[in-house]
């Protein structure tokens, strides 16, 4: 299995081609806007795409699935719960579904906390399409729309990706790949949760919500940094770094 990465410059999301070329078979993971270019790259090289998975609704993920779908009869399939979010149809799979598409044996996983309706795949029971659940070195926030909150996120990251083979290929939904290995170790948050480092304490002014505690200040995939935060009636969140005023 082979996986191509096309990366969008301007927000480093991700779209996925995964390839068997024994079999001539492909499929794609997100959309985009550039899933177009990997379409014509499979065409080129002979490789058959019938499917289209989605980890999230976010708008830099389904960029141009609609489009590609019509034009090129491919099934998407996304959480049953995002079909009303989109202006395209998809095919349900929901977090413990097993399917086999052109050969490929998919594993979804429910991954809230960034998004209520958030899947991650597991491909072959090697590769992970972690969307923005996991990153190379961090997590993904939970102060957007659409977000289930941080519980969720801690619990998908701790309870199900970390469980994952050590050895799993981790494919982001923004910037470069790692393993689940990697970021056992060496991912911040990870850290903190597994009780290796200690939480901050340091008072911080959060954007459009007010005082909170800075328990973590983590570099982020875009050079730029996140943090998971604490308000005083014991919420908490994980934002960008640029909401946060540090004191």
């Amino acid at each position: 299995m082979e996986v191509i990465r096309d990366e969008q410059p301007e927000w480093l999301t991700n779209s996925y081609l995964v390839v068997d070329r024994e079999r001539g078979k492909g499929i794609l993971i997100d959309a985009n806007g550039r899933t177009g270019e990997l379409l014509e790259r499979a065409d080129a090289e002979g490789i058959e795409v019938s499917y289209l998975l989605l980890t999230h609704e976010h708008w830099d993920h389904v960029l141009d699935a609609g489009a590609l779908a019509a034009e090129r009869g491919l099934t998407v399939l996304a959480h049953p719960q995002a079909a009303p979010m989109l202006d395209f149809d998809v095919t349900p799979i929901e977090g413990g579904d097993e399917v086999e598409l052109d050969g490929f044996d998919v594993e979804a996983l429910h991954t809230p906390g960034h998004s209520d309706v958030h899947l991650a795949f597991l491909v072959d029971g090697t590769d992970l399409f972690s969307g923005d659940a996991l990153f190379a070195g961090t997590v993904g926030g939970t102060m957007l729309p659409g977000k289930s909150g941080f519980d969720e996120m801690r619990s998908s990251v701790m309870d199900v990706l970390m469980k994952l083979d050590p050895a799993t290929r981790v494919h982001p939904g923004h910037a470069g790949p790692t393993t689940i290995g990697e970021e056992l170790e060496a991912n911040p948050f990870v850290r903190v949760w597994r009780g290796l480092e200690p939480e901050g304490d340091e008072s911080c002014e959060v954007a459009d919500a007010g005082a909170a505690t800075l328990v973590l200040w983590a570099p982020d995939y875009d050079g730029t940094n996140k943090a998971w935060v604490r308000f005083p009636d014991g919420t908490e969140g994980i934002t960008g770094g640029s909401r946060v005023e540090r004191s």
